[in-house]
């Protein structure tokens, strides 16, 4: 333990506490920063966080100082407050005069800082940087004049993804975040997971924006514009309207976007339980043979670009299932446009994703219809959704609850848990279980595989005979861990589910930005949306996907049998190694 003096208060902190740790512990002062992110390497380049030691010559960051026995310490000098501001007035004057038509307006980190430490005038006027802004991404795009060199972005690609895609190029005037060679997003070797885009504290990452599009097919007479909403989608969307976190929102989800104009609004939920019935079906046939384990869940799109693109030779062992949205949009322009007998051509349908790959997976020449069409027309982020809604003067807190159209609305409590880590795996070891032993498991809650955390091995016993080997990992550099062991043949898995983002879909690069008091990767955060998934799950009455009466019936008068000829057409795909621009 250390015994040191700040703004002349004595504390008394743990040896390697930060100085910006023992201020904000210890007294509640919050030092201003930006570069600084609890759960990434520390960089202290950005300087805000700086204060004054006794004895020291020059301004120390924060962050990135650890404390020393005797030190003594001022946070909130006149001296500290004017470099503070000082160096806050020069980010800002090597930045766009935007902030009114910003994505981030009234949500940027850059601007609370400029407010928190005083900058009320730009003093600095001159040349500032400039670079050509990229817009035209399936899925990210990036505006480096916004960019403050912070690195969060950088630090999320390598430490949290294990993608290694950004990094800091050029010096001084001319430094600037991007992939190598200053190539653009989609050439790169991008997964399109939008965890920078959540990472960065302005908007020089964002997603490419589907609102117009969305805008422009509801005004549209000629098209019946559908949506369908992600399992995670009701866990986040009230954290825009004020709503407690971990608050479920489905109805009024509902009531909002028919408000908004939809004809249809059906549930994603559907096709994850379709998703786990073809899935336990694959695995179960795989099982049974020996072959092609572990099976690899394929539902996570930014996974299943890094699977592509780092891991080509695991592709034979990914399970074919498309994704639940995919499954969704090709059963709305094949089946739901015969029953209805609305020309396919004339269906608009839009994801509402937690997610920015889910723009990405739209775009897919695997995934589109007969006639060359996209199955799936507009993808919309939770984040854009919320504006929206709030752009047509809708209040969802204060809205009626509504029910989802059928027959493609109706799901089980298996499907709603999708959306967090371990979800997927839950929802099909309740199938599988049932389809080894002849008789629902005891229990519905599978404990061992939910997680919080980033990587988890179990192993489950079915019976006397049968153990299941299982593994789950969220966040990408957890994954590499587990993929890793597997090729080496350190360890052996029956099923691997993978999610691209921390925490699964509630962590996803399209989801609200953290409220006051959390941040990024927030373990408590991640918590309060995944408890609301469960609580959907644990009060309905059919918690298994293979009991869910609607699938049943889509079965018998559509699909024939799980895995057969028409379901494998329409519910699965094909992946094949993707190489970055430069070296295909």
């Amino acid at each position: 333990m250390v015994t040191l003096t700040i703004d002349d208060v004595k504390v008394t902190v743990p040896k390697d506490t930060t100085i910006m740790a023992a201020a904000e512990t210890q007294l509640g002062i919050k030092i201003p920063r930006l570069c600084y992110h609890p759960d990434l390497s520390m960089q202290g380049s950005c300087r805000v966080c700086i204060v004054e030691v006794k004895g020291v010559p020059f301004y120390m960051a924060s962050c990135s100082v650890n404390v020393w026995e005797g030190m003594e310490v001022q946070t909130n000098s006149p001296a500290i407050r004017q470099a503070r501001r000082d160096i806050v007035e020069l980010l800002l004057d090597n930045h766009p005069r935007a902030c009114l038509t910003c994505d981030r307006d009234g949500n940027c980190e850059l601007q609370n800082v400029a407010y928190a430490t005083g900058v009320r005038e730009r003093l600095f006027a001159g040349e500032r940087k400039r670079f050509p802004i990229e817009e035209d991404g399936s899925a990210v795009d990036r505006n480096p004049e916004k960019c403050i060199l912070c690195g969060r972005c950088v630090r999320t690609c390598e430490e949290v993804q294990g993608v290694h895609n950004l990094s800091q190029q050029g010096r001084g005037f001319t430094t600037v975040v991007s992939p190598a060679h200053n190539d653009n997003m989609d050439g790169s070797v991008c997964i399109q997971c939008g965890q920078c885009i959540a990472a960065c504290p302005t908007a020089a990452f964002t997603e490419h924006d589907n609102t117009e599009a969305v805008w422009k097919a509801l005004a549209d007479p000629k098209k019946h514009v559908v949506a369908q909403t992600a399992p995670a989608i009701r866990a986040t969307i009230g954290e825009g309207f004020g709503m407690a976190l971990g608050t479920p929102a489905t109805g009024k989800l509902v009531t909002a976007l028919r408000r908004l104009g939809f004809d249809r609004v059906f549930d994603t939920n559907f096709t994850a339980d379709l998703t786990i019935v073809e899935e336990a079906t694959e695995f179960l046939n795989r099982f049974q043979k020996g072959e092609r384990l572990p099976l690899l869940t394929s539902c996570s799109p930014g996974w299943v670009n890094f699977l592509e693109k780092f891991y080509p030779e695991l592709i034979p062992y990914a399970s074919t299932c498309r994704s639940p949205m995919a499954m969704m949009s090709s059963l709305l322009k094949s089946y739901y446009a015969e029953q209805t007998g609305i020309d396919p051509k004339d269906i608009f349908v839009v994801g509402i994703m937690p997610c920015t790959a889910k723009k990405f997976e739209s775009r897919r020449p695997e995934l589109r219809t007969a006639d060359g069409l996209p199955e799936t027309d507009a993808v919309l982020t939770t984040r854009e959704l919320t504006w929206m809604i709030k752009n047509y003067g809708i209040n969802l807190a204060a809205l009626p609850d509504g029910s989802f159209d059928s027959p493609l609305g109706e799901s089980s409590g298996a499907a709603d848990i999708f959306g967090t880590t371990g979800g997927v795996m839950e929802a099909a070891l309740r199938m599988a279980v049932e389809k080894i032993t002849g008789a629902p498991p005891e229990t519905m809650e599978f404990a061992d595989v939910r997680a919080v955390e980033g990587l988890r091995e179990r192993e489950l016993k079915v019976n006397d005979q049968l153990t299941l080997r299982v593994g789950v990992a969220n966040g990408l550099t957890n994954a590499k861990t587990l993929l890793d062991a597997v090729l080496s043949g350190e360890k052996e898995f029956h099923i691997i589910e993978v999610m691209a983002c921390p925490g699964g879909c509630i962590g996803g690069g399209g989801q609200p930005y953290p409220p006051e008091g959390y941040r990024i990767f927030d373990k408590r955060l991640l918590a309060k949306r995944a408890e609301a998934l469960y609580s959907i799950d644990g009060a309905k009455t059919v918690r298994s996907s293979n009991h869910n009466p609607a699938i049943k019936k889509l079965y018998t008068d559509y699909l024939g049998t799980p895995g057969g000829d028409k379901a494998h057409k329409l519910l699965h795909t094909r992946y094949q190694p993707r190489l970055p621009r430069g070296i295909r």
